[in-house]
């Protein structure tokens, strides 16, 4: 092993990720983690600021869904909205900054008491742990506790649902079936991850990789007691690590409601993150997404948990009514929707054909069929989001934010593609996706007027997987636009551009490359980013290949994805959490205490 190193020395990965001790805000301090405050609310004001700063405790927040969570165990749920709430009462080595804006993208230490140090070569990484923590049930947690809850991502045929990027990482052929498999007494036997005492953590990895910490930063590296795992059924009563807790199994009542109260064993000297103002949340669970909207408007719920955006009737009053729309915000949800333009399927396997689609198709009708700017978000320029390290908003190569169809640019790459009268194509959208199948219908439009005939066809969306993901199946039915959204897992070139562009991860089924983009210079790119263990010069290796992708027209982007939400004015603390796309609910407060 290469001598070890403190990490701002070694490779400056802390700097570019904000892991110092001072960018945690923690404790009383109302501009926690960076970002500005507002006591005053205005339309969109918590995406840029900190509105209605308090250190105020006490009282019950009240949020409201109209869809249950898919697992309360760290280590399956996969809904971001689920992540958010698993800062309530899941601690990792790492988590992000509790702040606004870009600030909020950093990495800042949580039950580490401090930056890894990272060997030389990058593939070593040692934490120390925080003294004084502990879970739900007051025992002590230890450095066994974290690497047992990270074996438990190995487990895929009991604890099945959650990401599976750690394997990848840290398996390294050891072929390691998960503690419940585990020869291992301890139950601890995954080589690549060492815990020589009960304060200290290693991993070992067998190559740099730049986006490691940011895995470590998912709910499923947090830990978990092993004597108080149920395998299948932790969900169902998970532990706490964090400052709220279920008091116990009726907390938890699945499609109903769940109700967190204090960890009398959190000690908040311990914790640099979270605020932990409310004595009590409750969630409660509606299948009537219109009685959720009349709550939130009638300011009954403090929040939509999902933060997905209200429905189009709630929406008119919301824009119309000056009282409503001052207190709430347009975000983004770190989502782009688009049409994959699929060159493995005549005539979208020439490059000039999939320009004139792009050039063809009519930026604002498209925006206007998915709801428009409010609902549906900002026109689309170019593969990543805002929410994605490298991102440029500014980057508009097919000068699409001017908002109409070029159809004398279009004409002249069907020229070019030997279809100077055009050609028939088929587009594909998943049939239970209303917005898609109104786009498919307003690029439909839009490419008629150029010549190019496009039909559409419906398929199952609860089929995406094996039919839009698949490539035998996409040839066979000729698809040559598919039209679907991405988010990433976590806010770097990675998670996000990875399962699109990368030509090793096309697979026959599951699918997400849908374009079949499978070139050598985008894939030395990824690599050369992969192995970068500078978060920012990777970045600029990831704005080099959205901007290879966007030059092989393979990507047609619509809208970078908004949703309008209300919150309720007595809230506090409330800002818009990047790495979620919506607001950090482990920092919001109610005014009145009740």
């Amino acid at each position: 092993m290469a001598t070890k190193t403190r990490v701002l020395a070694a490779t400056g990965v802390a700097l570019a990720l904000g892991l110092t001790s001072a960018a945690c805000g923690g404790g009383g301090d109302d501009n926690s983690g960076g970002g500005s405050t507002s006591g005053k609310s205005e339309f969109n004001a918590a995406a840029t600021s900190v509105v209605n700063p308090s250190t105020q405790k006490g009282g019950t927040l009240n949020l409201w869904g109209s869809q249950d969570v898919d697992s309360l165990d760290p280590v399956r749920g996969y809904y971001a909205f689920v992540w958010n709430l698993n800062r309530l009462y899941t601690r990792k080595l790492v988590d992000y900054a509790p702040a606004p804006g870009k600030d909020g993208l950093k990495l800042v230490p949580d039950l580490a008491a401090s930056e890894p140090e990272i060997s030389a070569d990058g593939t070593s990484y040692t934490f120390k742990l925080r003294d004084g923590l502990k879970f739900d049930d007051g025992t002590p947690i230890t450095s066994k506790d974290i690497k047992y809850g990270i074996e438990r991502v190995w487990a895929q045929d009991t604890v099945p649902g959650g990401p599976y990027y750690l394997p990848n990482l840290l398996d390294q052929g050891q072929n390691y079936p998960g503690p419940y498999k585990d020869k291992d007494p301890n139950k601890l036997g995954l080589k690549s991850v060492q815990t020589p005492d009960d304060k200290t953590i290693s991993f070992k990895l067998q190559k740099p990789d730049s986006d490691f910490l940011y895995l470590l930063a998912m709910p499923g590296s947090g830990p978990v007691p092993q004597k108080r795992d149920t395998g299948a059924q932790y969900g169902s009563f998970p532990a706490s690590s964090g400052p709220y807790m279920f008091a116990d199994k009726s907390a938890l009542q699945p499609g109903k409601s769940y109700t967190w109260t204090r960890n009398p064993n959190w000690d908040p000297a311990t914790d640099p993150i979270r605020k932990a103002l409310p004595d009590k949340i409750t969630l409660t669970i509606t299948t009537n997404a219109d009685d959720l909207d009349n709550r939130l408007l009638a300011r009954t719920a403090d929040l939509d948990v999902g933060q997905t955006g209200v429905q189009a009737g709630a929406r008119t009053k919301l824009l119309s009514d000056p009282s409503l729309k001052a207190y709430s915000d347009a975000t983004y949800t770190g989502f782009l929707r688009f049409a994959s333009l699929v060159a493995g399927v005549p005539p979208m396997d020439n490059i000039d054909c999939r320009k004139a689609v792009i050039y063809a198709a009519d930026p604002t009708t498209i925006q206007a069929a998915r709801g428009g700017p409010f609902a549906a978000g900002d026109i689309g320029t170019n593969l990543l989001p805002p929410n994605i390290a490298g991102s440029d908003q500014n980057y508009d190569p097919f000068n699409r934010k001017q908002g109409k169809a070029q159809p004398d640019l279009a004409k002249q790459e069907l020229a070019k593609c030997g279809k100077p009268n055009g050609f028939d194509m088929k587009i594909a959208v998943r049939n239970n996706r209303p917005a898609e199948v109104k786009t498919a219908e307003a690029l439909q439009a839009a490419l008629k007027a150029v010549g190019i005939n496009a039909s559409i066809d419906q398929y199952d969306g609860a089929q995406d997987s094996s039919l839009g993901g698949s490539p035998s199946v996409v040839k066979q039915k000729g698809w040559g636009a598919i039209i679907t959204g991405w988010g990433a897992d976590y806010p770097t070139g990675a998670g996000y551009l990875k399962p699109l562009a990368d030509g090793r991860f096309i697979v026959k089924n599951g699918n997400f490359n849908r374009a079949e983009i499978n070139d050598p210079t985008i894939n030395g790119l990824f690599d050369q980013a992969t192995a970068e263990t500078d978060p920012a010069k990777a970045a600029d290796i990831y704005a080099q290949i959205n901007h290879k992708v966007m030059e092989g027209a393979y990507v047609l982007p619509f809208t970078v994805d908004k949703a309008l939400n209300p919150r309720n004015p007595r809230l506090t603390n409330a800002y818009i959490h990047d790495a979620f796309g919506m607001l950090d609910f482990q920092a919001l407060g109610v005014s009145d205490g009740k």
